[in-house]
């Protein structure tokens, strides 16, 4: 069976500075991580924030600037950033088009439940 979510640009949520679309809920998804579609438009900056999740983007569309600590760096469509948990991140789109990437999140509590839920179904 294959099931496809298609971006609904025109109903994306505003949270962190950014407008974004999560993964969950999806009643057929089961995984082990989190994620969302994030559209960072020109002039924005999404909110500096850390957590105690791992974090990857995947750069899609567009370009911005990724700032990690008080490094910076450049973030084009094909490029894949990896955020180890605790460190304060934020993107900025200081370009004339949005950017687009999406973020996949997890932790050892999202890998167990993805793991328990898995060995429930095989029952």
């Amino acid at each position: 069976m294959i099931e496809i979510r298609r971006l609904d640009r025109e109903n994306l949520t505003r949270a962190y500075g950014l407008d974004s679309e999560r993964l969950l809920p999806w009643d057929v998804l089961n995984a082990p991580f989190e994620g969302a579609w994030c559209v960072v438009r020109p002039g924005d900056v999404s909110t500096a924030h850390s957590h105690h999740e791992y974090e990857i983007f995947i750069a899609m569309k567009g370009r911005a600037t990724l700032v990690v600590e008080d490094e910076r760096r450049e973030l084009v469509e094909g490029d894949i950033a990896h955020l180890i948990p605790g460190t304060t991140h934020q993107v900025l789109n200081e370009h004339d088009a949005d950017f687009e990437y999406y973020a996949i999140w997890w932790d050892t509590d999202m890998s167990a439940a993805f793991v328990a839920r898995h060995e429930e179904k095989k029952r």
